[in-house]
């Protein structure tokens, strides 16, 4: 497979997460930042129905490294894609639909999402990158795990576990650099023990995963929150594009068309647990 990545699967099983290295050159970055930039005001939708955004879940790497780390070829996308820039928003969360319930059936068995995120610029040197709990993928604890500011360079690739707690806008210190406040703490650190920030914070993050029971159930929670309705009406793919993902090996769930003319979806603008039996079992396509 073109842009074919090496990954360390028992690594991310164990720790919850992944950076890869030099996953891509600094002028694709430079690229994807610009066009990025240049996709600022289009509205809702995703990144596979925007052409100047598509190719970064379509180009492979992306399903290169999520069948390494699943042990699978049956890669799917349910249209769970975005790009930030400067979003102020920080604060420890996990990603997965039974984030809270212990009991509930995100926590059976391997958890089998994964969230993608580029950031297209510094994080090495400079503040504004990605904070994770080490390990954190296997409790609904919040607070367990060591706190990790991800120091990603320009080119780099992140990928963890829906159920690992994370958080955005994080804060590296100038000094020490290997001690990293937690996101709680950092309205309170004073500005000249941060370093700087390199530039504009530009982020891309997807999702994808297996056809599983674990990929239904989070589909019929993004059915009942407002952003990702807005988001799936909006995301029109045409046949050249599902071709292209086809070729990369990423299979396209249509959540638009199962949610055409249902207005009972989309009514929660934050997060509600949904019950167990909504998508408890493996949907048949």
């Amino acid at each position: 497979m073109a842009n074919e990545l090496t990954v360390d699967a028992n690594a991310f099983w164990e720790n919850g997460y992944q950076i890869i290295r030099n996953a891509y050159s600094r002028d694709e970055i430079q690229r994807i930042r610009e066009n990025a930039m240049a996709s600022r005001g289009r509205g809702p939708g995703d990144l596979l129905s925007n052409p100047k955004m598509r190719n970064v879940l379509v180009d492979g790497r992306f399903v290169s490294v999520a069948k390494q780390l699943l042990g699978s070829d049956d890669i799917w996308y349910s249209g769970d894609s975005s790009f930030t820039i400067n979003s102020s928003q920080r604060g420890f969360h996990k990603d997965n639909v039974d984030r809270k319930d212990p009991k509930g059936p995100d926590w059976k068995g391997r958890y089998t999402l994964l969230r993608f995120g580029i950031y297209l610029q510094d994080h090495w040197s400079h503040t504004g990158g990605l904070n994770l709990r080490a390990k954190s993928h296997n409790t609904t604890d919040h607070a367990y795990g060591k706190n990790v500011y991800v120091r990603t360079r320009v080119g780099d690739l992140a990928v963890w576990s829906m159920r690992t707690t994370h958080s955005g806008n994080g804060a590296l210190y100038k000094f020490p650099k290997w001690v990293h406040p937690e996101p709680k703490d950092i309205p309170n650190i004073p500005k000249w023990r941060v370093a700087k920030a390199d530039g504009d914070r530009v982020a891309v993050f997807a999702a994808l995963g297996l056809d599983d029971a674990h990929h239904n159930r989070y589909v019929e929670y993004m059915k009942t929150r407002t952003y990702m309705i807005n988001s799936f009406r909006a995301s029109q793919y045409d046949e050249d594009t599902l071709q292209e993902a086809k070729s990369a090996g990423l299979n396209v769930w249509r959540v638009a068309e199962e949610i055409e003319g249902d207005d009972t979806v989309g009514k929660n603008a934050a997060w509600e647990p949904i019950p167990y039996e909504v998508g408890a079992e493996a949907r048949k396509r």
